[in-house]
């Protein structure tokens, strides 16, 4: 406001106050003087102060709440402990370690800035790997060292496992809801390798999710360590490079869905040229995991690069660990986002860029991560869809077909029937989300919930209708197959995409080319009526594509489409599928930006932003931007350029 303002740049040059520079360029002295004022201006303080004591006038209250939100808080540091918790300090006094200005002598920074010790506070605010180092060197005097030892090693174990699967990014005090699902797995695989068990079994589902190759390399460790130690392992997995390490595979398929669940060889993994290592009662052979494992069916290099004539620019980008960041965005091509975990990917994307172009387009409410400049052809971008891995509907009436608006053509189609017609049915009985049709005794559930006041609640197919979800008059209406068969509305919610493609190819093409997207991101194994809550997220963020491939955009060739690690979840074959559905986005105009750790995605970008080159506090600058083939000459020990140049 100008009368609080004023006085500070009119008396700004007598205190030597430099009133052009940024707010992030002051000392913290400056800073400090900015918010308690001196006799020549009034200072941030006084100002909120005044705005707070007038909160019965509408604008003030407006005003405030545009500069309210969530901080550190500055008693326990964000830590949550009662600040008299780190009163109590490790190394404790000892005059035998005492130097000058009251510190210790040790390695340990941290231990150093914090005078005597670190306290507990300091400790889990501490990066994993930072607290390792910490404990491997600290120094106690000898009683005390007697008393601490069952527990430093203990402590030290624990820790060692955490950096060994990849999480030595992660602070102590870091809130479980906020990791990742493959985070949160091997949180999970430390605890157990911490207990050291022996004779157990493990059994993990995709522990690679959301780790980059250098870290699934690690992890690879960690699984033959529990192995060594005389433990079975089995990993349900698609990364290549868990299943050369395995000693035995087990392949379920040939195909998805229907075409699925036999098994199709069981052996050790196949060596490259197509040998196996050693012979195995089920022979090998077969299958797509053998192909590509043997190098007889591959994901091709692209033969061209897309060149973007403009470019989004994001300058200064300065949120969680990222380091000033700039970083050009080119619009039109394919471009992924690549780095070790923790190396800042997601903040850069989800957190700033997102947010800041979104708010240009007056489409986002929330608070964009800190950056300077946003700029480049912004003007080009009309439209930004966030295709993430959250469900696609919180209902479990929802499915993958109403979500992609086929179901209002099977509607349409049921009602158009003879019987129907002569019952007067419109299209709205045949849904299971409005009072009509549906069996009322489950809501159109096909189950009923019964509660169970100490234990899980159980799940029953309910009895009125069987599960079919529709009242028996509403199923006595059948859709009339030119080839003799007759199905009603249950029996089409209860075939896969890819059978009702085959049913429907001929007398409705018209729904079979609404169904065809699902097929073409790898999902014509679902069911027609599945529940969108039994869906992963991989399965929930490829469904969302295929409505973006199904639906005429306004807006085409003006999209910016941001898809956040879309092959979690998906074999090689799988992957061929969706690079076909990405490919198809960027060829009719609109640009695609792809947060990956995969490298058969990696090398068919036209564009590649690494970031790195460690993960936390080690990670947070762009360590390299260009195309796949200039990556790869990279020699400079960059992790992705590493692992791509293989692939290449």
């Amino acid at each position: 406001m100008q009368e609080w303002l004023a006085p500070l740049l009119r008396n700004g040059i007598r205190f030597d106050f430099p009133i052009h520079r940024p707010y992030k360029d002051l000392t913290e002295a400056q800073k400090q003087l900015l918010w308690t004022g001196n006799k020549q201006f009034q200072g941030l303080n006084a100002f909120f102060e005044y705005l707070e004591s007038q909160v019965f006038k509408v604008q003030y209250r407006v005003m405030l709440s545009r500069y309210r939100g969530r901080t550190v808080c500055p008693d326990c540091r964000g830590s949550r402990l009662r600040k008299d918790a780190s009163f109590v300090k490790i190394p404790p006094p000892n005059p035998l370690l005492k130097t000058g200005g009251g510190t210790i002598d040790s390695p340990i920074g941290t231990v150093r800035r914090a005078g005597w010790g670190a306290s507990i506070t300091d400790l889990v605010l501490m990066p994993i790997s930072e607290a390792l180092v910490f404990f491997r060197n600290l120094e106690l005097p000898e009683y005390q060292q007697s008393i601490a030892k069952r527990i430093l090693i203990e402590i030290e174990s624990r820790l060692d496992f955490m950096e060994r699967v990849g999480l030595g990014y992660l602070t102590l005090n870091r809130l479980t809801s906020s990791l990742s699902g493959g985070e949160f797995q091997r949180i999970k695989l430390a605890t157990s390798l911490g207990s050291a068990l022996v004779g157990s079994m493990y059994i993990l589902d995709e522990p690679s999710i959301g780790l980059h190759p250098r870290d699934t390399r690690r992890l690879v460790g960690v699984l033959e360590s529990l192995r060594d130690m005389g433990n079975s392992v089995i990993v349900v997995e698609h990364e290549e490079e868990v299943m050369r390490a395995a000693d035995q595979i087990i392949d379920i398929g040939p195909d998805a869905g229907i075409l699925g669940g036999e098994l199709v060889w069981q052996t050790a993994p196949p060596a490259p040229d197509g040998g196996a290592k050693y012979s195995s009662p089920i022979g090998g052979g077969g299958g797509y995991t053998f192909a590509f494992l043997t190098g007889q069916d591959t994901i091709p290099v692209p033969t061209f690069r897309r060149r973007a004539t403009h470019f989004i620019e994001l300058k200064g980008a300065t949120e969680n660990n990222l380091k000033d960041v700039n970083a050009r965005f080119p619009l039109g091509t394919f471009t992924a986002i690549t780095g070790v975990s923790g190396s800042g990917k997601s903040t850069l994307i989800r957190k700033v860029l997102y947010p800041a172009l979104a708010r240009q387009k007056g489409e986002y409410s929330e608070e964009a991560g800190k950056f300077a400049e946003l700029s480049g052809s912004v003007e080009r971008i009309d439209t930004i869809e966030m295709v993430d891995q959250n469900p696609i509907g919180k209902s479990s009436r929802s499915n993958p077909v109403t979500y992609i608006k086929a179901y209002d053509y099977i509607r349409q189609m049921m009602s158009d029937q003879p019987l129907a017609k002569a019952r007067g049915y419109k299209p709205s009985v045949f849904s299971f989300n409005v009072e009509g049709g549906r069996c009322e005794t489950c809501q159109g559930e096909g189950f009923v919930k019964i509660e169970m006041q100490f234990m899980a609640d159980i799940y029953l197919t309910c009895e009125a209708c069987g599960g079919k979800r529709f009242k028996q008059e509403i199923l006595d209406v059948t859709y009339a197959h030119p080839d003799g068969r007759a199905i009603n509305i249950a029996d089409i919610l209860g075939m896969s995409v890819d059978e009702a493609i085959a049913f429907f190819e001929q007398p409705e093409p018209k729904l079979a080319d609404r169904l065809r997207p699902l097929q073409d991101v790898g999902l014509g194994y679902v069911k027609m009526g599945q529940s969108s809550n039994t869906l992963s997220g991989g399965e929930a963020q490829r469904v969302k594509l295929a409505f973006f491939l199904s639906k005429s955009n306004p807006n085409q060739g003006r999209t910016l489409f941001i898809f956040d690690e879309p092959t979690t979840g998906l074999h090689f074959h799988d992957i061929q599928k969706l690079l076909k559905a990405l490919n198809a986005l960027v060829n009719q105009g609109d640009t695609v930006i792809v947060i990956e750790h995969n490298v058969e995605i990696i090398k068919c970008a036209d564009w590649v932003i690494d970031l790195g080159p460690e993960g936390g506090d080690a990670g947070g600058y762009v360590t390299f931007a260009g195309t796949p083939e200039d990556m790869a000459k990279l020699e400079d020990g960059n992790y992705t350029a590493e692992f791509l140049r293989s692939k290449m």
